[in-house]
């Protein structure tokens, strides 16, 4: 009787291990007991998610509002290591356009700086503005938005201050590039469309 036990104690335990060892690869950690306690469900930041069965993969998100996964920011925090955002932050408003004429380019024209800013422009500028900078992009020449203004001819009216601000938050019909660019980055692009279209700064500003 005692053996009978034993052996059937020692048959459930084999079973429960090979049991436990089953079907893990990938994502799939195999079989757990209480798996909820073990592995808790990840939510794909950028997405929103609507199904109700709690079980599912991406399963409904009940805590944020709106079922988003990822909440903004509490008003006013900065994440480390982007100060410089605080720095330049401002209402889209045309005071604060004008206003922005008294800033000036932090970083120095370098042949770095403008290589960078170059490159810069080439990714986003280019579609519209073209590589010239003459406004003959390639989304202009689809005939799906009008010309833009040559650098040549605008760059002079402006200081390099407000074309920051332009590139910072849009203008016509323009969108932003605030989320796209650090300020940083778009002090580069505005050392290089001066340079692009052959107007210097010191003169932009003089002009005003």
């Amino acid at each position: 009787m005692k053996k009978t036990i034993l052996n059937t104690l020692s048959i459930g335990f084999a079973t429960m291990f090979f049991i436990s060892c089953g079907s893990a690869g990938g994502d799939n950690p195999g079989s757990e007991y209480a798996p909820n306690m073990y592995v808790s469900e990840a939510y794909e930041p950028m997405t929103q998610v609507a199904t109700e069965d709690p079980n599912a993969v991406n399963g409904s998100n009940k805590i944020n509002p709106l079922g988003m996964n990822m909440r903004l920011p509490a008003k006013g925090t900065i994440a480390r290591g982007q100060l410089d955002y605080a720095t330049y932050s401002s209402p889209n408003t045309y005071q604060a356009y004008e206003a922005a004429s008294a800033l000036k380019n932090p970083i120095p024209a370098t042949e770095e700086n403008l290589k960078e800013g170059k490159r810069l422009y080439n990714i986003n500028c280019t579609p519209c503005h073209a590589e010239d900078g003459k406004g003959e992009g390639t989304i202009v020449k689809d005939g799906k938005y009008p010309r833009v203004p040559n650098y040549a001819d605008r760059l002079p009216t402006i200081d390099e201050g407000r074309a920051f601000f332009s590139i910072s938050h849009g203008k016509n019909l323009m969108g932003s590039y605030g989320s796209v660019l650090t300020p940083t980055q778009r002090w580069q692009v505005v050392h290089y469309i001066y340079q692009l279209s052959g107007v210097s700064n010191t003169s932009a500003n003089s002009s005003k």
